[in-house]
C-alpha cells in the first residue's frame, strides 16, 4: 500500500491550485486561467500593452476563499502580516475572519464572501502568494523565495523584481493592460477603452442579497460607481464573474470590483502599480487611458486586490479539470502523488 502523508497531500493541492491551463474548484472558489496570445502586438496610443510573448492570467480576481486557503497553509503564526485584522476581519467590506492563538491561527471566510475578491492586499502579500504557487510548500518560510526573493521578512521598502524563470508572478503593467483592453486576433488589432470589450462606459451593476452582480457574465457592465449595495452596505464587492462580459481574452472584472496590483512599466524607485476600477470609483477611473496608478508596495485597503499571471512553463501537459467536481481534483492529486511514490520506490529498490 502506498501511504501519502497529509503534508504531502497538502503540497500537491497547493501546487495544483495554481496551475495554468486548467480549472480547479474548492468549496467556494474556482481557480482558472486564460491565455493571452497574439505575441508581439503593438502598444496602445498610451504606449502600454505591447507584450513579446504569450502568457496566462487569472480569469478572475483572487478571491477570499482562495486567500483563506493560502493563509491556512502558511500563516499559522502569520509571521509576515499576511492577514489584516482591521480590514479583512473588522471591515464589513473584508471577507475573512481569524480565530485561535499565534501558532494555531485558523482562517474562515465570512458568509457570502468566499467568491468575492479579496481586498486589503499589499504588493508584498500578492508576491508571497506567487511564491507559494511557485514552490508549493506549506510552511511560512515558503512565502519568501520563488517568484520573488523577500529578504528578512520584508513587508516595507523597495519591492524586489521578479526572479528569472518565475512561473507565477504579479503581471507587468503591459501584461495587465493587454489582458484587459487588447482586442486580440492579430498583432495590430487595437484596444478597447474599457475591459468589457467596449468603447463606451459600462453600466454600473447592482447586487442581490448575497452579493451576486446583476449582470451575470454578459453585457457592458462593471461593479463601480457605488451602486452594488448589499450586506447592509451602500456599495461593496460582488461575486467574481457576475458583473458583465470579460475582456477579449476572457478575463473578468478588469473594469471594476477591485483595483489590482501590477509591476509598473518604466517605474522609478520602489513603487508598484494599480490598474482597473473598484466598486467605489466613477467612470474616469475605469477608462483605459486614465487608470495607471503608482503607490508604495506596502499599501493596502478595501479597494485593492490582485490576480496573478503565469508563464505556463512546464505545465502545458496539465489536463483540464471539471471545476464542478472537487472529487476529480483529489483523485488527480492522489493519483499523481501515488505515481511519484511508486517511482521513488523503484529507484530505492534498484539501488
Amino acid at each position: 500500500m502506498i501511504r501519502l502523508s497529509l503534508k504531502t497531500l497538502s503540497l500537491g493541492m497547493a501546487a495544483l491550485a495554481c496551475l495554468p491551463f486548467g480549472s480547479i474548484a474548492n468549496a467556494q472558489a474556482t481557480y482558472g486561467w486564460v491565455t493571452v496570445g497574439d505575441p508581439g502586438n503593438a502598444a496602445d496610443t498610451t504606449t502600454y500593452g505591447a507584450v513579446a510573448t504569450s502568457f496566462q492570467i487569472m480569469k478572475y480576481e483572487f478571491t477570499n476563499q482562495q486567500y483563506a486557503d493560502f493563509l491556512n497553509s502558511v500563516a499559522a503564526t502569520d509571521t509576515y502580516s499576511l492577514y489584516n485584522p482591521g480590514g479583512m476581519g473588522s471591515d464589513p467590506h473584508g471577507g475573512i475572519t481569524r480565530s485561535g492563538d499565534s501558532g494555531a491561527y485558523n482562517y474562515v471566510v465570512k458568509p457570502n464572501m468566499g467568491d468575492k475578491p479579496v481586498n486589503y492586499i499589499s504588493w508584498f502579500d500578492a508576491a508571497r502568494v506567487a511564491n507559494w504557487c511557485q514552490n508549493g510548500a506549506t510552511s511560512s518560510s515558503s512565502t519568501e523565495t520563488g517568484a520573488y526573493t523577500l529578504l528578512n521578512g520584508q513587508t516595507t521598502g523597495d519591492a524586489p523584481a521578479v526572479n528569472n524563470g518565475a512561473r507565477f508572478y504579479i503581471p507587468t503593467e503591459d501584461q495587465w493592460y493587454k489582458a484587459a483592453y487588447y482586442k486580440g486576433g492579430g498583432t495590430d488589432a487595437g484596444y478597447w477603452n474599457y475591459a468589457t470589450q467596449s468603447d463606451t462606459a459600462p453600466t454600473p451593476v447592482t447586487a442581490g442579497a448575497t452579493g451576486i452582480g446583476s449582470a451575470g457574465n454578459t453585457g457592458n457592465f462593471a461593479n463601480y460607481n457605488s451602486e452594488a449595495a448589499w450586506n447592509s452596505l451602500h456599495t461593496n464587492v460582488t461575486t467574481v464573474g457576475t458583473n458583465g462580459r470579460p475582456s477579449a481574452y476572457g478575463a473578468f472584472d478588469m473594469s471594476g470590483n477591485l483595483m489590482e496590483w501590477n509591476d509598473l512599466t518604466g517605474a522609478a524607485g520602489s513603487n508598484r502599480g494599480f490598474r482597473g476600477g473598484f466598486f467605489g470609483y466613477n467612470d474616469p477611473f475605469v477608462l483605459s487611458s486614465s487608470s495607471s496608478n503608482s503607490y508604495p508596495p506596502l499599501l493596502d485597503g478595501d479597494a485593492y486586490g490582485f490576480r496573478l499571471a503565469s508563464s505556463g512553463a512546464s505545465t502545458s501537459a496539465v489536463p483540464e479539470i471539471d471545476p464542478s467536481s472537487l472529487g476529480s481534483v483529489l483523485a488527480l492529486v492522489v493519483g499523481s502523488l501515488g505515481l511519484l511514490e511508486r517511482r521513488r520506490l523503484k529507484v530505492r529498490l534498484a539501488a
